[in-house]
């Protein structure tokens, strides 16, 4: 069964399973003992900082291992925050971060700091000039993922790093997406990653934290890991993460290649062979084995379930797919479409075989669900009022974009349809569908219950 959702959980690396036996074996004792055992497990704690931190770009002491990414990502926050309170208490984030970020974010801000979004592109990139005007005198902390975790879209890291060093503001960059690919343009003053992201094993992460870089790790104090991450070391977990980070890296050029060709594939022939669907994510600056596309007229989960069965596991940032019920976090900041939302994230190895089958199962997939929601083949001709009004309240998107597709064609051009509905979703679908279906998306007005959204038919 092919397995496309390396971006959630890369599979388990040959020398991570390797490296982790062996490890099992030999570095079970308590790396702060001076008897034999202690310092064999000192020594393979030792070396697989030096790997790691040889992939990172950083000096060993520098390098601080925790218990996952997102603990990482909480402890650079917090401790860089704490370190530079003096200079302010602001916080710069993207849009399109990581949910670890944006949680720190607001964790902060509960507790009286503030922290400013800077905004994306509709390829869900930042402008670096963008990111440089949100910077402020009292900015102690900026954070800029290096690659979207949603969408593949690389950031402009190099620039805003400059535009931090200019300003005297650290950057902390999230770069569980892209270490395993290479590393880190220069200019960062943090970095946080997450081992399973490149076959590693789940349960570790990286954090660097570069010498003269103000940090106070928030926290009783602990004598392990510099006082930077509390607890016993899982010394066969950071060994196996750091030999297949360093095993994954020399497979890199030749493997990013060729997923990049099969990436290329899909993006490609996906439009052709699916109506009614925007592939997204910029097609040239992205991680090289991920794609995003979004469908019209489908319902993301029964999507997925109906891929499951073709035997594709494959993941989508879609409302129905989310546990808060709400859009995706990183297609609204984009404005492109969040119904049938499928993310395909290639691991190594992946065959030209599995891509082809992909290729077939899938418009019989999309077409299925579509007819089961009673979604428009075509456009309703001979135009009869001026203006109509959709009623979809208590519905879930796609329907609320379905019913607004069928009725669309029942006003002459000029004419306007109004849809009632009181899903989030719709705020964000509506919108994307009129950009897709080159119509007007007038805007948004309160209604009694929910909102409407008005359309002006173009064509």
């Amino acid at each position: 069964m092919p397995y496309f959702d390396a971006a959630s959980s890369a599979p388990l690396h040959p020398v991570a399973r390797q490296a982790l036996l062996a490890a099992l074996d030999e570095g079970w004792a308590d790396p702060a003992r001076l008897y034999r055992e202690g310092r064999r497990a000192r020594l393979l704690l030792d070396a697989a900082r030096e790997a790691a931190a040889e992939a990172v770009g950083c000096r060993p002491d520098e390098l601080t291992f925790t218990s996952s990414g997102t603990r990482a990502v909480h402890s650079a926050i917090s401790g860089a925050l704490a370190g530079r309170r003096r200079v302010g208490r602001h916080l710069v984030v993207s849009a399109v971060e990581h949910s670890s970020v944006l949680h720190a974010a607001a964790t902060h801000e509960a507790q009286g700091g503030t922290f400013a979004e800077v905004p994306v592109d509709r390829a869900g990139a930042v402008s670096a000039a963008a990111y440089g005007e949100a910077l402020r005198e009292d900015t102690a902390l900026a954070c800029l993922q290096s690659a979207n975790h949603e969408v593949g879209t690389e950031q402009p890291v190099a620039e805003v790093a400059e535009l931090c060093r200019a300003s005297g503001v650290p950057l902390l960059v999230d770069a569980a997406q892209s270490l395993g690919w290479g590393p880190v343009p220069a200019g960062w003053s943090l970095l946080a990653a997450s081992a399973h992201k490149w076959g590693g094993p789940s349960g570790v992460g990286l954090l660097a934290v570069r010498k003269g870089v103000r940090f106070a790790p928030q926290g009783p104090a602990d004598e392990r890991e510099s006082g930077r991450a509390a607890g016993f070391e899982n010394i066969p977990a950071v060994v196996a993460a750091a030999a297949s980070l360093r095993a994954v890296r020399a497979e890199a050029a030749a493997e990013s290649v060729r997923l990049r060709a099969l990436v290329d594939q899909i993006r490609a022939r996906v439009p052709e062979l699916v109506p009614d669907v925007e592939v997204v994510g910029d097609p040239v600056r992205r991680l090289p084995h991920l794609v995003t596309f979004s469908c019209l007229y489908v319902d993301g989960e029964t999507l997925l379930h109906e891929l499951d069965r073709a035997e594709f596991s494959v993941s989508s940032g879609s409302s129905c797919t989310s546990s808060t019920l709400t859009p995706s976090h990183v297609l609204r900041a984009m404005g492109v479409l969040s119904e049938g939302n499928v993310r395909v994230s290639l691991p190594a190895g992946t065959t030209a075989e599995d891509v082809d089958r992909f290729l077939r199962v899938l418009p019989g997939v999309v077409s299925g669900v579509r007819e089961k929601l009673g979604a428009p083949v075509s456009v309703a001709p001979s135009p009869a009022a001026t203006s109509l009004v959709v009623d979809s309240l208590g519905k879930r998107c796609p329907i609320p974009v379905i019913e607004l597709a069928k009725v669309i064609g029942e006003v002459p051009v000029g004419g306007t349809v109004t849809v009632l509905s009181d899903d989030e979703a719709a705020r964000l679908d509506i919108p994307a569908w009129c950009v897709m279906r080159e119509q007007e998306y007038v805007g948004e007005q309160p209604a009694d219950r929910g909102s409407a959204y008005v359309v002006r038919r173009l064509s």
